[in-house]
This record gives C-alpha cells, sequence and structure tokens, in this order.
C-alpha cells in the first residue's frame, strides 16, 4: 500500500515556538508508520522552512526549502536540489503566523489538503476579541470584557475597566496563547505593567471579567457531525493566580489533571453542548479545544478556543480523546482521514463562471 507523505510543519515565528517542537516530536514519534511518511517540515524563528531528518528545536540544521507555486502540484526543493511532494500538511503551529490562518492561507492558495481549520475559522478564534463578539452574538455565554489597542493605548483608565468589569481582571494580548502576555490585575500598581507587557505582544489587548471558578476543558473532534469528548479539569496549585505559562509548561508540580472532570452528568452535557456550539460559530474543521470556566454556582462561560491544540506530554487534547478509547495513534490517523475527506468535499465547488463577458 502506498504511504501517505504527510508533511509535520512546526516551529515558527512565534512565542509558543519551543511548545510547537514539542508537540511534533511527539506527532512525529507516535503516527502510524504503516499508512503515513512523515516529512518534518521545520520553521525557524527568521521565518526561514527547513527539511529535518526528525522534529529537532536545531531547525537551522536541516536544509532551507523552496516551494514552487503549482496549485495542486506544489514541490518543495531543498538547497541540495533533492524535490519532494507531500498529500497532506499537518500544521502542528501555535500562536503567530501559523495557528491565526496565515500559514493556512498558504497552503489553501497552493490547493493542498490540511488538517485542520481553515483560513477563517483560524483568524476569528485566534482573535480573542473577534471570537469573544462572535460567540456572544451567537447567544453563547462569555464574560464581560473591554477591548483597547496600542493607537490608543490610554483609551481606559484602571477605575474605568473597575467600574465596568470589576476588581480583579484579565489583561490579555489579543491574538496569543499558551498564556504568553496575560496578567491578573488586583490593584492600580498592578495596572500599567499588566498593559505594558501585553503590548509587548500585540497592538490590541483585552481587558476581561476574572472568573472565579473551575477551568475546565473540552476537546472537539470531527465536522458532520463534530463530537465533544467528556471534560477534563485543570487543578492549578494555590501557589498560581491563574494557569499561566509555568503552569502549563514550566512547573511540573503546578497542575492536576483530572480526565474526565468530577462533575454532574448534567453539567458536562451542558459544558459539552456549549462546546461544539462554540466550534461550530467560530468556523472550526477537524478538531479544536475549547477552554471554559465553572463557577460554584453552575454557570458556563467559554474562555477561548484553540485550533490547533498542544500534542505534548502534558497536553489535554489528546489526553480527553484517548479516556474515550482513542490512542495518540488513532487520534492522529482520525485527524487525517478528516482532513482528506474534507479536503475530497471541497471540490464539489464551482471555480469557474461562464457569462457573455469579454475579456
Amino acid at each position: 500500500m502506498t504511504k501517505t507523505r504527510i508533511a509535520i510543519l512546526y516551529g515558527g515565528r512565534s512565542v509558543e515556538h519551543g511548545v510547537s517542537i514539542n508537540s511534533a516530536r511527539n506527532i512525529f514519534q507516535y503516527i502510524d508508520k504503516n499508512r503515513f511518511e512523515p516529512i518534518p517540515v521545520g520553521i525557524a524563528l527568521s521565518g526561514v522552512w527547513y527539511k529535518t531528518e526528525t522534529v529537532s528545536k536545531e531547525i537551522e540544521q536541516g536544509e532551507p526549502l523552496s516551494l514552487a507555486l503549482i496549485p495542486g502540484a506544489p514541490v518543495f526543493t531543498t538547497a541540495s536540489g533533492k524535490s519532494f511532494s507531500v498529500d497532506l500538511v499537518f500544521p502542528v503551529l501555535h500562536g503567530t503566523d501559523g495557528e491565526d490562518g496565515s500559514i493556512q492561507g498558504l497552503l489553501k492558495a497552493m490547493d493542498i489538503p490540511m488538517i485542520g481549520t481553515g483560513v477563517s475559522g483560524s483568524a476569528m478564534s485566534m482573535s480573542k476579541l473577534v471570537a469573544k463578539r462572535l460567540l456572544k452574538e451567537a447567544g453563547l455565554p462569555v464574560n464581560k470584557f473591554l477591548h483597547s489597542h496600542f493607537a490608543d493605548a490610554k483609551q481606559y483608565s484602571f477605575e474605568e475597566v473597575v467600574n465596568s468589569i470589576g476588581l480583579p481582571f484579565m489583561v490579555k494580548s489579543s491574538n496569543l496563547g499558551s498564556s504568553v502576555g496575560v496578567s491578573k490585575v488586583k490593584s492600580k500598581a498592578d495596572f500599567e505593567i499588566a498593559v505594558k507587557d501585553s503590548y509587548k505582544y500585540d497592538d490590541s489587548i483585552l481587558f476581561e471579567e476574572f472568573i472565579a471558578g473551575r477551568e475546565i476543558e473540552c476537546a472537539i473532534l470531527g465536522n458532520e457531525p463534530a463530537q465533544a469528548s467528556l471534560p477534563g479539569e485543570i487543578i492549578i496549585s494555590k501557589q498560581y493566580d491563574f494557569y499561566t505559562f509555568d503552569a502549563k509548561y514550566v512547573d511540573g508540580e503546578a497542575v492536576t489533571i483530572d480526565v474526565p472532570a468530577k462533575l454532574e452528568a448534567s453539567i458536562a452535557e451542558r459544558i459539552r453542548e456549549v462546546s461544539v456550539k462554540a466550534y461550530q460559530a467560530l468556523g472550526c474543521e477537524d478538531f479544536s479545544r475549547v477552554d471554559l470556566f465553572l463557577t460554584p454556582e453552575g454557570r458556563v462561560y467559554v474562555n477561548e478556543i484553540n485550533t490547533i491544540p498542544g500534542f505534548t506530554n502534558s497536553s489535554m487534547f489528546p489526553m480527553m480523546w484517548k479516556e474515550r478509547g482513542i490512542s495518540f495513534t488513532d487520534l492522529i490517523s482520525k485527524l487525517a482521514d478528516l482532513a482528506l475527506t474534507r479536503y475530497k468535499k471541497s471540490k464539489r465547488v464551482e471555480r469557474n463562471f461562464q457569462s457573455a463577458l469579454n475579456f
């Protein structure tokens, strides 16, 4: 049987570069090599693409790549003149220039089948501002928020934010993940430091109402229909004010993970229902992870959606599907099958319009 050649795209020009490498390393290790021929393609922090022998943080030790712009049959060529094509691309890129629709746009223009959400869904989900507005419009529960742009950085004073959404509150860069550019503000002294930090990574920032509740996550898989896992819970050590980058990736003692979460059946079902609706409202495809809050009173809030959730050893997305009986290897295979099926269905859409117009 001819193997499907799948490019594992990793690294990228993002503050989440290292997280991407860890995710891609696991995918390269666990992918079913009887079905697939994995081809690691690393993007250095400089933005240069390299073909690497394996998934490695030493991306620039690979061979630089060029791409022939032939839609439907693009060819990658290494600096030494070796050429190859791929049947499918798995962008394992987190954050800026990877999860925001930019890479997805390139792959779409080249007509290469791709695992995961397309251009519009990626862009809408990546922007916390756009996502919250769309989720709110869809009637889904989100916490109160205000938005500010760097061009008008003095738009809101500390007192104005407190009067609108209360204290404490969160300050976030609009277009990042992994809790980079996120701070919890408890006093006026925290405010300027938090705003400066968030603007360091983005021109757009959010002030969000702090929700005192449980950190819940739900994994979504599929398209027609999309299916939700049982929710999982992240229990954060009291040493942390919120789910920080260090708590996620550095401190092995920072969190306890419950998969599935200890929830009443009715609440778990409500979370699953809200998660699928959020996934659909933002136009997500193939897979995503929905992050939510659950208050002591039983209220559910959608926090955000990750269209390329982590595949590291501590990542919730593969854990939640493993609990449902889907191994890491089978999960990767399912994602590939979903992407190829969706790509074939997309071919029904006409691109030519016959008319009497002369040109």
